[in-house]
């Protein structure tokens, strides 16, 4: 099979997250790639993305600016790496591929994609429970973990109940560290997940 493209016939993407639509050739002696263009079909109306000639890589549609990219210095992948995705992103996408040959005819291949957006079920965040009166040396190290199921990213932050039930913001990671314990550091300490 002679520079033929391959790719496949649908891929499913998570929206906000990215995926990559595959689109792949084996480079062949004689053939230089001379146009690489993705465009992509929706609502029966087409528009090219992205286009790589001798000129550079252009980025046509402006709501794909600064989220779209094909790999750089890796003759024969012609992949497309959409990030961010939006819903609207569903759509049929072709790469297309032009070479030119020694004898200076051109060659045209392309393989099309169905792009699905899907909303991940989004789950909140459930934290494992911690232990309750623990007990330290002063002068020792510990430290407090804060663990959550969920959706990904999930964001911590550690409290420590102040006095008139207020809370004061100690840290915004998931561990509590403590080098050396002194007795004031007692208190009672609670940690919050949060993700989309």
């Amino acid at each position: 099979a002679l520079l033929d493209l391959s790719g496949v016939h649908q891929i499913t993407g998570t929206w906000m997250g990215s995926t990559t639509v595959p689109c792949t050739y084996v480079p062949s002696e004689g053939f230089t790639q001379q146009t690489l263009s993705w465009s992509v079909e929706r609502d029966s109306s087409t528009s090219t993305i992205f286009r790589r000639d001798d000129s550079g890589d252009h980025i046509l549609l402006s709501k794909f600016r600064g989220r779209v990219s094909v790999p750089k210095n890796s003759p024969g992948d012609a992949s497309l790496l959409i990030e961010n995705l939006e819903m609207p992103d569903s759509g049929h996408y072709t790469c297309q591929v032009i070479w030119r040959s020694t004898d200076d005819s051109l060659i045209t291949r392309e393989v099309t994609t169905t792009v699905k957006v899907v909303k991940a079920a989004a789950t909140k965040p459930i934290i494992r429970a911690g232990e309750l009166g623990l007990t330290v040396p002063a002068g020792a190290s510990t430290s407090l973990t804060c663990e959550a199921s969920g959706s990904p990213p999930i964001s911590y932050r550690w409290f420590r109940s102040a006095p008139a039930g207020k809370a004061e913001l100690l840290s915004s990671g998931a561990e509590l560290a403590w080098p050396s314990l002194r007795p004031s550091d007692s208190g009672a300490y609670f940690c919050e997940a949060q993700n989309r």
